[in-house]
């Protein structure tokens, strides 16, 4: 493996680190976006059991806010709980906040996926050339020595497909991520509706008839 990598030149270097990155931000994701993690269980169904407990208190609702990223979007809207308009608009305004961070480093998966092929076409230009300067300083000196050119091919070769191997995983992922973050979204946003319907039931009526 080291020979192939000191084979394919100076390019594989920054082949090699962007793959380095995109692993840790695939790991990373797949760990912060599970869903017992962002949705935290039922926490609708903690608020209404808290109704009947005391209501909701600060304490409740920090314990609330803890819980998960819903959580956090609920209790931003609980402590605007006056109206349902309220409510709305404090959910709606966490709700940005907490889908920015479930898309964080997405951009640069997205940038990898989409970079590395073409370093391993510059890599590979790079090979081209050096084949070309192998055979120019051959020129009227009979036959160009095959290790000469072998050099410039492999160089050609293995950074084509380093970069290729680099972005096809990146590129699924940051799909996946996509994916995955818009599915997630739209659970939370089922779940804020219903919290905003169990608070301002007389609200949620208004709606049902229009």
């Amino acid at each position: 493996m080291l020979d192939l990598v000191l084979a394919g030149g100076g390019m594989m270097l920054p082949i090699i680190i962007a793959s380095v990155i995109a692993m840790a931000i695939i790991f990373e994701r797949l760990y912060t976006l599970r869903r017992r993690r962002i949705m935290g269980g039922d926490p609708v169904g903690m608020v209404e059991s808290w109704q009947g407990q005391g209501g909701i208190t600060p304490g409740r609702l920090d314990e609330l806010s803890r819980t998960s990223p819903l959580g956090r979007i609920l209790a931003a809207g609980l402590e605007g709980s006056h109206s349902a308009e309220s409510m709305r608009v404090r959910i709606e305004d966490t709700g940005r906040h907490v889908a920015h961070e479930m898309e964080r480093y997405l951009n640069t998966l997205g940038t990898i996926a989409l970079i590395s092929p073409l370093l391993g076409l510059l890599g590979t230009v790079i090979g081209i050339i050096d084949v070309f300067q192998a055979i120019t300083s051959y020129s009227g000196a009979g036959a160009v020595a095959p290790e000469l050119l072998a050099g410039g091919i492999a160089k050609a070769l293995i950074t084509t497909a380093a970069g290729i191997m680099v972005a096809v995983p990146a590129f699924i992922f940051h799909r996946y991520f996509r994916g995955l973050v818009d599915e997630l979204v739209i659970d939370m946003e089922a779940d804020a509706i219903r919290l905003v319907d169990m608070i301002h039931p007389a609200g949620a009526g208004r709606r049902r008839a229009a």
